[in-house]
């Protein structure tokens, strides 16, 4: 059965996040001076710590911050490291805390945030994550992907390209991040479900810098020239994959699976070098983190929102393009 029998165009899979309570202000013991601003009507300043603000999936998150501080009239800024630094997304948090009235996490580490997400909680200011959830944290709530199950997704739609047998490289800008370690697991599920024909090579860890993914991946496939996918785990080292392919003319050798719907990575999938690609909804993943602590500190429950699997290929990667 062909691919594209499987998928509906710009096809949205709404996987459940883990069960988890509705969240009351009413249960929160809330700061004081917001409890003024409230009572006082004034416009609230919330703050939303992003754990790369320089690469290229960021802007699609601010566009969201930016758009639900407009419609929701708040003060809500996008901040967070240049470069996963755990203790940079630290330092900024607290030193903000005096002034901040919500805050929302995509953590560089979930082991490094979860306390620093503890002190604020306990300071009286509410606290959500997005992107990226640290359920170790006593966070209120977790807006975006479910991380494993959109792994075994990828994992899935590997084996599918690959007709159930190859070499398969895994490839991240981070091995060690939690977001990563999650995926990967729940790649290695998909494609472990496919049957003993597919191989998992390695995971190659590339790092942050664009040059340096490129690099990390042509050396891995000039290594091992047996490779026959490419499955990448987020934004940055799916248009390397699928540029790597391109520029070797291996389309027709090597399949390539990855993430999110940066411009290259829709011009990749249009034109064949990449088989398919998953959209975690970045923009409505940046809008929900700021409309989550609007709907809490206005008195209303809030919950869990899974942000979805947009599953994109040849067949239905205009729509995107339209867009």
């Amino acid at each position: 059965m062909k691919l594209r029998n499987l998928l509906l165009a710009a096809a949205i899979a709404l996987v459940p996040v883990a069960a988890h309570a509705e969240q009351k202000l009413a249960d929160f013991k809330l700061a004081e001076r917001i409890k003024a601003k409230l009572d006082a009507g004034q416009k609230l300043d919330l703050y939303v710590s992003y754990q790369d603000v320089s690469n290229e999936f960021a802007p699609f998150l601010k566009a969201g911050v930016e758009r639900a501080s407009s419609e929701k009239n708040v003060n809500a800024k996008f901040i967070g490291p240049v470069g996963s630094d755990a203790d940079g997304q630290i330092n900024e948090i607290e030193t903000l805390m005096g002034t901040m009235d919500g805050l929302a996490v995509s953590s560089v580490s979930t082991d490094a945030l979860a306390p620093v997400i503890d002190r604020v909680l306990a300071a009286g200011i509410p606290v959500v994550t997005y992107n990226t959830d640290n359920p170790d944290s006593k966070r209120l709530a977790f807006a975006g992907q479910d991380l494993v199950q959109s792994g075994v997704e990828a994992g899935k739609l590997m084996a599918k390209v690959l007709d159930g047998k190859g070499k398969v490289m895994i490839v991240t800008l981070d091995a060690a991040a939690q977001w990563s370690l999650d995926r990967e697991k729940g790649a290695r599920e998909g494609l472990k479900a496919a049957g003993p024909n597919i191989e998992i090579v390695n995971t190659l860890n590339t790092g942050s810098d664009p040059q340096k993914i490129y690099s990390a991946i042509e050396n891995a496939m000039l290594a091992d020239p047996s490779i026959t996918g490419l499955l990448s785990l987020e934004c940055c080292s799916t248009p390397a994959a699928g540029t790597w392919v391109q520029r070797n003319n291996q389309t027709d050798k090597v399949k390539v699976v990855g993430f999110d719907l940066l411009d290259q990575t829709v011009e990749l999938v249009g034109n064949g070098n990449i088989q398919a690609t998953i959209d975690q909804a970045p923009e409505k993943q940046g809008y929900a983190a700021v409309d989550m602590l609007v709907t809490f500190l206005s008195g209303k429950p809030i919950d869990n929102l899974d942000t979805g699997v947009g599953i994109y290929t040849k067949e239905n990667i205009a729509e995107v393009a339209k867009k």
